[in-house]
């Protein structure tokens, strides 16, 4: 990377943050470009030699959150949609440890964009990250298990909400008691234990 292309990563890095930042507060309708330069030190020539709108940018920050995420999954989040075809059924259960902690320590890790993004789904573009988890691998985890098409939609929303709602909760508490803790109670939502395994 030479020196001008790394002072235009720096840059659009600190107007990624900015938004992040301002997104915790306002709607994104509400923020203005003039703000969001006084938040990331930039003036408003630099803004617009790098986005056209704050849309623009919105779609940059996104793209950079995505990127940030998949990094917590090493070789994980790839294989898994081309595998789920040759993968024994039990090897398809998602809600365990071994996809939840990688998942709950990215937002413990980056709280502010996780309560910016609850706060802005629409902006923080959530909605179509969902949309590709649910066709790319729940969809068809649940196709192998042979639920029927129409009653997919109704398993979808409900590990996706479930899991969605305990996060914000636990954002709420500031990721108190730790992702170990998290997991566990999602794990015993989804999947709890037969009374025989207890005893």
């Amino acid at each position: 990377m030479n020196k001008s292309e790394s002072k235009y990563f720096n840059t659009a890095l600190r107007m990624d943050e900015a938004l992040i930042a301002l997104l915790e507060e306002k709607d994104l309708e509400y923020i203005t470009v003039k703000e969001l330069c006084h938040k990331a030190g930039v003036n408003r020539s630099t803004f617009y030699l790098h986005y056209e709108t704050l849309s623009d940018l919105m779609n940059e920050t996104a793209e950079m959150i995505n990127r940030r995420f998949l990094s917590y999954f090493p070789g994980q989040g790839e294989s898994i949609p081309e595998t789920i075809g040759s993968r024994e059924r039990g090897e398809l259960v998602l809600v365990t440890r071994e996809y939840l902690l990688p998942y709950l320590r990215f937002i413990r890790d980056n709280k502010r964009i996780y309560r910016a993004a609850f706060r802005n789904p629409g902006g923080m573009q959530a909605h179509t990250r969902y949309r590709e988890l649910k066709q790319r691998i729940i969809g068809p985890i649940l196709e192998r298990f042979e639920i029927p098409a129409a009653h997919r939609p109704y398993y979808i929303a409900y590990y996706v909400e479930g899991i969605i709602a305990v996060v914000k909760e636990w954002l709420r508490n500031d990721c108190a008691g730790g992702e170990d803790m998290i997991a566990g109670i999602i794990e015993s939502c989804v999947r709890p234990r037969e009374s025989s395994d207890e005893a």
